[in-house]
């Protein structure tokens, strides 16, 4: 089944490897333009502009991914269910884990690559940091095994979520810093987990970085844990209607 999921998702399409790796880097060109424009400042909040951008994106772009791929990963599989020790859950959690190997190989790309062109994108606490990468795709993987359950037996779950997407990412602050908001508002922008692990990530990457009070990774985790659980009941209960489907 990996290998399945790995040769329909890198060679499918032989544009696919140039889509992972310019969607970011097309999100950091046109915010670094807009950021020219309005203020011309390379900083931000204690870091370099550029690398926070795309540590903020990469950290999303997990979590992201994770949910939308995963959302429609029993019924591109509706086929392997003729197997009987194939589980509809199997197909989620095997997509799953090709998303974080394949998003931790890029952002390690783009580590290696701003290295050489001398931009600040080594970790300052690379343990840290890992554990914030390992909890945004926990976060993600839990959104994924929840809506790939419930999408396929409410279809217009799935359009909602998709709806989503742009609306996350201008609340998780992937392209503009927290601070900005206003002090009072603030406290509604903690109530989103993935503010939580983006945030935390960067402070990890960059020891200047100055976010939000309240930051904790146990909030997020409490969501992914909630999301994983709800999901896998929902797999669990009604496991021979997804496999009719």
């Amino acid at each position: 089944m990996f290998m399945r999921e790995m040769t329909a998702r890198t060679m499918a399409d032989r544009m696919s490897w140039f889509w992972m790796i310019f969607e970011p880097m097309a999100v950091v060109g046109v915010m670094i333009a807009i950021r020219g424009v309005i203020s011309g400042g390379r900083h931000v909040a204690g870091a370099d502009f550029i690398p926070w951008v795309l540590v903020g994106m990469m950290g999303f772009t997990l979590f992201r991914e994770n949910m939308m791929r995963l959302l429609g990963a029993v019924d591109a599989n509706s086929g392997l269910f003729t197997y009987r020790q194939v589980k509809p859950v199997d197909t989620v959690l095997v997509r799953g884990f090709l998303e974080f190997m394949l998003k931790s190989f890029i952002f390690l790309l783009f580590i290696a690559l701003g290295s050489l062109m001398k931009f600040d994108l080594l970790p300052h606490r690379p343990l840290e940091a890992l554990l914030d990468w390992l909890s945004l795709w926990a976060l993600g993987l839990g959104a994924g095994l929840l809506v790939s359950a419930a999408a396929s037996l409410v279809s217009e779950i799935g359009t909602i979520v998709k709806l989503l997407n742009l609306p996350l990412l201008i609340l998780s602050g992937v392209i503009f810093p927290l601070n900005y908001i206003p002090h009072e508002y603030q406290k509604y922008v903690l109530l989103n987990p993935i503010v939580h692990g983006l945030e935390s990530l960067r402070l990890n990457f960059f020891p200047g970085y100055y976010s939000l009070d309240g930051i904790d990774l146990t909030y997020l985790w409490f969501w992914a844990l909630t999301m994983m659980t709800l999901g896998l009941m929902l797999h669990l209960r009604f496991q021979d209607r997804l496999k009719a489907r």
